[in-house]
């Protein structure tokens, strides 16, 4: 009997967190499960109409436009963010004068919302009068004014903004990871005639191997999944340059005069877009998931 009320209290202290995870969860996810079968446009009767939905997704060049531009901006946030996190864990856990401060300095980006930096970014790189280009023009650095936002740039100032907001997370899990290897290992190294390069190449990232398969698969999934910054910088322009899959389908849920390809809210092939797009994020991470345990039972 009091096994039975100690857990009958347990159980009621984590009724408020189901009940969370069960209306803002479980019931949308639901919720898009049923209507990606009908045509629903937020209003008025939905129509059963199948798999139609989904005929209409594997057609929208659109969307398929948007699944490379989502790849290019991870794939390029990938190759920047993960090696110089990880150079800047290294250097920081170093002792020396100010590493606190430069710590939090590196890691105030990540707490910054992404639409108020993207604002920021956006009165950075404004082609007309952001305050880089006059920066440049100043020091003689460029002949004209450059379209940061423009076509040719977008893609690459985003992935540049996305970098300065992500690398401080990841560098302190790379730190947090770096603080747990024995100091005894490098003091051996080094009495064996290691360098500073072989230490790190050997010693450092082999050590640091779980640390950093669990922050690859983050920043895979975040990366994926992120469209906030863009949506404030770009909103997926100019001409669809910047256009990721989440922007896609917020755009299609809550439509915006800038959207010119949805002129209503579309809930019915929203769903059936956001599915596709969750099944692709999805596919990416079980894949990464399959080749770091291969590569383990390899080493």
């Amino acid at each position: 009997m009091i096994r039975l009320r100690q857990t009958g209290f347990s159980y009621l202290f984590l009724l408020p967190s189901f009940l969370l995870t069960a209306v803002l969860g479980i019931y949308p996810i639901g919720w898009a499960i049923w209507y990606m079968f009908f045509d629903y446009k937020g209003y008025g009767t939905a129509s059963f109409v199948g798999l139609d939905n989904f005929d209409r997704l594997l057609r929208d060049t659109l969307f398929w436009d948007t699944v490379v531009n989502t790849f290019v901006y991870a794939g390029g946030k990938l190759l920047i963010t993960i090696p110089l996190a990880l150079v800047l864990a290294v250097i920081l856990n170093r002792s020396f004068r100010g590493r606190s401060a430069l710590r939090a300095i590196v890691f105030l980006p990540t707490i910054i919302s992404s639409a108020v930096m993207a604002v920021v970014f956006y009165m950075l790189f404004n082609s007309y009068n952001g305050l880089l280009n006059q920066y440049l023009l100043k020091l003689h650095l460029i002949p004209e004014r450059i379209d940061w936002l423009g076509p040719d740039h977008a893609m690459l100032t985003a992935i540049m903004i996305a970098v300065w907001g992500a690398i401080g997370n990841y560098m302190l899990l790379f730190l947090a990871g770096l603080q747990n290897i024995p100091q005894d290992i490098y003091e051996s190294s080094s009495l064996d005639g290691a360098s500073r390069w072989q230490q790190f190449w050997y010693l450092t990232v082999p050590m640091l191997g779980p640390v950093l398969q669990m922050v690859i698969m983050l920043a895979i999934i975040n990366s994926l999944k992120g469209y906030e910054s863009i949506m404030v910088l770009t909103d997926g322009g100019p001409i669809g340059k910047t256009e990721v899959m989440y922007l896609y389908v917020y755009k299609l849920f809550f439509p915006t005069p800038s959207a010119s390809f949805t002129a209503d809210q579309q809930f019915g092939y929203g769903s059936a877009v956001g599915f596709a797009t969750a099944v692709i994020v999805g596919l990416v991470t079980i894949v990464y998931h399959l080749l770091s345990r291969r590569l383990n039972q390899l080493q």
